[in-house]
């Protein structure tokens, strides 16, 4: 069974960069993140090569290399402190899965 690693806890500075790495055990079509800040609903942020989630600035960036997906945030502020996961999404047919990791 496919599996996803990521993290336990990563830490920037404001205004500096920030590079999450999510580990992929297969092969998925995509790997998307999704940034869940303390109380509210998690948000979808940009699956690797997509667009990006309504509202979400272009300072996050998400890509893929190998076995592992990123999703690297520039000029860190505040307001990015939040919970992030990675997911996997499959396509066979008419047949998705998707997982999460964090």
């Amino acid at each position: 069974q496919p599996t996803l690693t990521q993290p336990v806890s990563q830490s920037g500075s404001p205004g500096g960069t920030i590079e999450l790495t999510c580990g992929i055990s297969s092969n998925p079509n995509y790997v998307a993140w999704l940034q869940q800040k303390s109380g509210e609903a998690p948000r979808y942020v940009q699956y690797d090569g997509g667009s990006r989630g309504p509202g979400i600035p272009d300072r996050f960036t998400a890509t893929r290399s190998g076995n592992n997906g990123y999703l690297t945030i520039t000029n860190l502020q505040a307001e990015d402190e939040a919970d992030y996961y990675c997911l996997m999404w499959y396509s066979s047919g008419s047949v998705e899965e998707l997982q999460r990791g964090g």
